[in-house]
C-alpha cells in the first residue's frame, strides 16, 4: 500500500495506491480520513484504509500530471534525524564512525512536498543536500525490548532531502546541528509512503544529482545503524508517536565534504530511493 497527498499547499486530497500486476492503481482515501496525520496513524489509520480499499469502497482517481504532490505525512509530532550513520560519510566529514546513533532534530514546519521549491534563506552561503531514507512510525514506541517489537512499530518509509546550511550547523551552532536544519522547506518528503510490508529497506540504492550531475550514490546496507537498531536506540531516550518520522543519515557526496560547490540560486537537486521514487528541487532566492 502506498500513501500519497496531491493538491495545493493545505489543500490536499489523501490518496491510497493499490499494486496491481506491475502499475499502481490510485483510489481517494478522503472517505477515511482527511489527511495522513498523526490522528490517522495513531487510529489505525493504515489498517482501516486497507480494509476500506479490500471491499471496494474507496473511489478510483485518476492521477493529474501536472498536479503537486506534497508531503505524505502531515503534521507530525516530531521530526528526528540520525547523523553520521552511513560509514563513508563519516569518513569523508573527517569524524570516526560513531557509537551510538548521533541524534539532532528538524522542526515539523520544515516539512514540504517533494518537488516543491525550495528558499534560500537570506544570506546563507552554504546549503547543502542529503538524500535519506526516512521511517514513518505507526505505533506508540517507549522503552522497546528488543529489535523485533522496534521494526513492529514501523508503518511505512519514505524518501527524504535533509536539507542544510552548513555554516549555521556549525559555525552559529553553540554545539548543536539544528540552526542549520530548521529553515522553511529543508525537509521534503515523498512522493509517497510506502507500507512496510511492500518495501525491504536492507540493501536500497539511494542517489542524488545536482544540475543533472550524479552526487550521492550508495546503498541503505552502508548505514551504520539499521532501522530497527534505531527504532529501539530512540525509544530508551524518548516516546515516538503514530505519525513521527525519523531521518536515518546520508550517505557519502555531500558538499561539505570539500568536493562539491554548495547549492546557489538556480540550482536544481534530485534525489531517490529505489522503491520510493524521486524528488525534484528548484532552489531559489540568495
Amino acid at each position: 500500500m502506498q500513501l500519497m497527498q496531491v493538491g495545493p499547499v493545505g489543500r490536499e486530497i489523501p490518496l491510497v495506491g493499490i499494486t496491481r500486476g506491475t502499475a499502481v492503481q490510485w483510489y481517494d482515501a478522503s472517505a477515511v480520513t482527511e489527511r495522513f496525520d498523526r490522528r490517522f496513524f495513531a487510529d489505525g489509520g493504515m489498517g482501516r484504509l486497507a480494509a476500506a480499499s479490500a471491499a471496494g469502497e474507496l473511489p478510483e482517481h485518476e492521477l493529474d500530471p501536472g498536479a503537486r504532490i506534497g508531503s505524505p505525512v502531515s503534521e507530525p509530532q516530531a521530526l528526528l534525524c540520525i547523523g553520521m550513520n552511513y560509514a563513508a560519510h563519516a569518513a569523508e566529514t573527517g569524524a570516526a564512525p560513531p557509537e551510538q546513533p548521533v541524534l539532532f532534530l528538524k522542526t515539523p514546519n520544515t516539512i514540504a512536498g517533494p518537488d516543491d521549491t525550495v528558499l534560500i534563506p537570506p544570506g546563507a552561503t552554504k546549503v547543502d543536500w542529503e538524500v535519506e531514507l526516512g521511517v514513518v512510525i505507526g505505533t506508540r514506541a517507549s522503552y522497546l525490548a528488543d529489535r523485533e517489537s522496534a521494526a513492529a512499530c514501523v508503518a511505512g518509509y519514505v524518501l527524504g532531502n535533509d536539507l542544510s546550511e552548513r555554516d549555521h550547523q556549525t559555525a552559529h551552532s553553540g554545539g548543536q546541528w539544528s540552526k542549520g536544519k530548521c529553515a522553511p522547506g529543508f525537509a521534503p518528503l515523498g512522493p509517497v509512503l510506502v507500507s512496510a510490508d511492500e518495501i525491504d529497506v536492507v540493501d536500497l540504492r539511494i542517489r542524488s544529482w545536482v544540475n543533472g550531475e550524479a552526487r550521492q550514490d550508495s546503498r541503505t546496507s552502508d548505514m551504520i545503524f539499521d532501522v530497527p537498531a534505531i527504532i529501539h536506540h530512540l525509544s530508551q531516550y524518548l516516546v515516538l508517536e503514530p505519525g513521527d518520522v525519523v531521518l536515518t543519515g546520508t550517505p557519502e557526496g555531500v558538499a561539505l565534504s570539500g568536493e562539491y560547490p554548495y547549492l546557489r540560486s538556480g540550482d536544481v537537486v534530485e534525489v531517490e530511493i529505489e522503491g520510493l521514487g524521486r524528488q525534484r528541487q528548484l532552489f531559489a532566492g540568495a
